[in-house]
């Protein structure tokens, strides 16, 4: 896709409905309807993208545009997820960034120990200790795959609340949950991923329970 169909357009410019839509239209197999998406939620992706990259450390080379590109070539290969609404894409979108990141850390690493690191802000977490939260992106990525398998939905809520930035109301649309139980679990969650990622800080909140 060229520069031009890629930032043409931009969220705030078109409705939600008109992204649902095509949505539908990319899960029931119309190709063309992803080309016609890309430039409605280009600035979203975009900020997504900036949000990740600045978690990592000065030196890092890939830049925001580079990083949508990137997702791009990867939606490709999503046509088949049911698509819900725009909430849901832009989830979808930072989960498929993340993983673009730990590819170029593995691929960084593999060419220089410790090449790369992300910061991990563990904001509006009163229980989380005020210190520096420095973790490498290849332990952010393993922590929350062990979070996945002691809670999926707590896993989900991370990555839409941290990664995408997705408000508490629109996580609990996505998830089908009230806001006051998302809440909740984000709080548990980040306590338990700082643990995780910090074992030799004081232990914090109670570890998420297994459903």
């Amino acid at each position: 896709m060229s520069d031009s169909n890629l930032n043409r357009g931009g969220t705030t410019a078109r409705p939600s409905t008109e992204v649902t839509a095509l949505l539908a239209r990319w899960s029931e197999g119309d190709s063309a309807a992803l080309e016609r998406l890309m430039p409605l939620v280009y600035d979203e992706c975009r900020r997504i993208a900036s949000l990740q990259l600045r978690r990592e450390r000065p030196e890092h080379t890939l830049e925001p545009t580079a990083l949508v590109h990137e997702l791009y070539l990867r939606l490709v290969d999503q046509s088949r997820t049911d698509w819900k609404n725009r909430a849901h894409f832009f989830g979808i979108a930072a989960q498929l960034m993340r993983r673009i990141l730990v590819d170029y850390a593995r691929s960084r690493n593999a060419a220089k120990r410790d090449a790369t690191r992300m910061l991990i802000s563990l904001e509006a977490a009163a229980e989380v200790p005020d210190q520096a939260r420095i973790a490498d992106v290849l332990a952010v990525d393993k922590a929350l795959r062990r979070l996945a398998k002691r809670d999926p939905e707590q896993q989900k809520i991370v990555e839409l609340r941290f990664f995408a930035g997705l408000t508490v109301e629109e996580i609990a649309h996505i998830v089908g949950r009230s806001p006051r139980t998302v809440k909740r679990e984000w709080r548990l969650a980040k306590a338990w991923l700082f643990r995780e990622l910090h074992p030799e800080s004081p232990s914090v909140g109670d570890p998420p329970a297994s459903r």
